[in-house]
């Protein structure tokens, strides 16, 4: 597990701009199995979240109208458990993070795993999070 002080600031960036966190497995089931849509990501300390990732989500939600009803996070490294339950949810996509994932009344609608943020700008990230919303929402 990644310590606090490490974490938290990255944790800030997600939860600043209203993301809630999911720290356990029940926060889990209760955020994606309810009905209306959740954007979840999966957080990581690695490059890629925090020049890609999270700048990616964060511009996606202020630059649409539509967004989903809900959205929530948690952290790879640091609420394992919960991290555990949601790539439970995520199946058959392999873990991943960072990873972005939007559920539609309880199901998984879209996804954009690891290797599809790794060397991509956060305005086409962003742009992919929009279309989905745009189908979505």
């Amino acid at each position: 597990m990644y310590p606090a002080e490490i974490v938290m600031p990255m944790k800030a960036e997600l939860t600043d701009n209203g993301f809630d966190e999911l720290t356990s497995p029940e926060e889990v089931e209760n955020a994606l199995k309810s009905e209306g849509t959740t954007l979840v990501m999966i957080n990581s300390v690695c490059g890629c979240a925090a020049g890609a990732a999270r700048p990616a989500v964060v511009m996606a939600i202020n630059n649409n109208t539509k967004r989903p009803d809900k959205l929530t996070t948690s952290f790879a490294g640091f609420d394992t458990a919960a991290v555990n339950k949601i790539r439970q949810m995520l199946l058959p996509y392999p873990p991943s993070s960072p990873s972005i994932a939007l559920f539609k009344d309880g199901e998984l609608v879209h996804m954009i795993e690891r290797h599809q943020i790794e060397g991509r700008p956060a305005q086409v990230i962003a742009r992919n999070l929009i279309a989905a919303f745009e189908t979505y929402c």
